[in-house]
């Protein structure tokens, strides 16, 4: 636990970020939601708001007034033990508030916010608040991956910040690290700050594997793609190959084929792939289908964690062969924070490490992240195993 003077600190520098990410916005790209994954800006600027409110404000600083009643139901997320909310998929209905409104909302609960720091407060508030901007941090990635998508899906294909740097070529040469088999210690150990999924240390036996020290990059990618990788069905997965064929999926999210060359829309703007640089923007199902094309498989949760000591990590999450599910002796959290991560062990596959989009004093190598198969507008990557 940081002290009450470096939380602060923590606190509005995390604020100040948020707001940060949206400076290259024009309003009228706040409110858009192209597919029900993704939120408008304005939504998650709200949203992040909200939990400070709701869970810290109204219950820990006396007086407290909220801000505007009807709030709590437009940027309530999943919680049902809070109470009513806008329907995920309706969050792009929202014209109202306006754009405006939710920046004077932001900055009513972070002053108030501020009042809170200033007084005495109880290990339980610090946790809340440390939570609290950890969740903020979570939603600054979502935010900046929900602008891509955002702005990829507009016709004019339009930049949203020049020299963003997203595709980041990996210095060393690519190699085959040996692990030896033997039981091995998975989880969160030290006192630093992590989410409740992370915790239960617990030993698993491993047998012995050989893992990448480096990332499936964008060549070898479009060799997958020369050589029929969306076109050969026992390299997929059943559901993957009929994902593929619902939605015609000829290559990794944002990439076009113009006058025969492959291109993609970066936060630049359109740009032709460097080919050296690691490739992102797949789904689980095409994650699996390259390592079978490859006769290689991707990592469990368990040998990444191992493994990740001898590479670097970062650039991408990377799609693990893990299903997302509890450690032995986990527990949910009392109250509403109890449905932040257990209520959705079900369906969903791991990822680890972090990406170009997580922000700083957010990556651990025991994260563990979590989409469904299909989904891909996170910088998703992936690392061979063997």
């Amino acid at each position: 636990m940081v002290l009450t003077d470096e939380l602060t600190d923590f606190f509005l520098e995390t604020r100040s970020y948020t707001e940060t990410i949206c400076e290259p916005l024009e309003t009228e790209d706040y409110v858009v939601q192209p597919i029900v994954d993704v939120s408008p800006p304005k939504w998650h600027l709200g949203h992040t708001t909200w939990f400070f409110e709701e869970f810290i404000l109204k219950n820990h600083l006396r007086g407290y007034e909220s801000y505007n009643p009807n709030f709590s139901y437009v940027f309530n997320s999943y919680y049902e033990t809070v109470g009513k909310r806008v329907v995920r998929a309706d969050r792009g209905n929202l014209s109202r508030p306006s754009v405006s409104k939710v920046y004077d909302y932001r900055k009513y609960v972070t002053q108030h916010m501020e009042t809170l720091l200033r007084e005495p407060t109880s290990k339980e508030v610090q946790n809340l608040v440390e939570i609290g901007i950890h969740h903020e941090k979570q939603h600054q990635e979502l935010l900046l991956t929900d602008i891509k998508y955002i702005l990829g899906n507009n016709p004019l294909l339009p930049v949203y910040k020049a020299n963003y740097q997203e595709h980041l070529k990996e210095r060393q040469s690519q190699q085959w690290l040996t692990v030896p088999e033997g039981i091995y210690e998975i989880g969160h150990a030290s006192k630093d700050f992590c989410y409740d999924n992370e915790l239960g240390r617990h030993k698993v036996y491993l047998q012995p594997f050989s893992i990448s020290n480096s990332l499936v990059t964008n060549l070898e990618y479009c060799a997958f793609i020369e050589d029929g990788g969306y076109k050969n069905f026992k390299l997929w997965h059943a559901e993957g190959w009929d994902w593929v064929k619902e939605h015609n999926i000829k290559a990794p999210l944002y990439w076009h084929l113009i006058d025969g060359e492959w291109q993609h829309y970066t936060l630049n703007g359109l740009q032709k792939i460097n080919k050296q640089t690691p490739v992102t923007h797949l789904s689980y199902f095409e994650a699996y289908a390259f390592a079978q094309w490859r006769n290689c498989r991707l990592p469990t949760e368990f040998e990444w964690e191992i493994g990740s000591q001898y590479f670097k990590w970062g650039q991408r999450w990377e799609w693990t062969e893990s299903a997302y599910l509890p450690y032995p002796n986990y527990k949910k959290a009392e109250g509403a924070l109890g449905e932040y991560n257990g209520k959705f062990m079900v369906n969903q596959k791991v990822l680890r490490g972090s990406s170009v989009a997580t922000p700083n004093k957010h990556k651990r190598h025991t994260y563990r992240n979590f989409f469904q198969p299909q989904l891909r507008w996170q910088y998703t990557g992936l690392r061979l195993a063997k």
